[in-house]
């Protein structure tokens, strides 16, 4: 089983959040622990992976070697990926 762990900024931007979308968000990260790439894409042209949840999107590092899912950032559909 993996272990999630968050980055400042990711957390801080998961505080942010509403309570109903903070707790969806971490049952959500929860429930991919045993099988994280059964529930994540690619994201195009990096080394890391999103994780749909809603409206919401997670982008992890995925580490196998050390059974680490490193969330690096969350935030809504329309506004993650502008950080690129």
């Amino acid at each position: 089983m993996y272990f999630v762990d968050f980055t400042k900024v990711a957390e801080r931007q998961l505080n942010k959040l509403p309570d109903l979308v903070h707790d969806r968000i971490l049952l959500t990260l929860d429930r991919i622990k045993i099988r994280p790439f059964h529930f994540v894409k690619r994201k195009q042209g990096t080394p890391y992976f999103m994780l749909r949840i809603g409206n919401y999107r997670a982008i992890l590092d995925i580490k196998q070697n050390k059974l680490l899912i490193l969330v690096l950032e969350i935030g809504p559909r329309k506004n993650i990926y502008k950080n690129d």
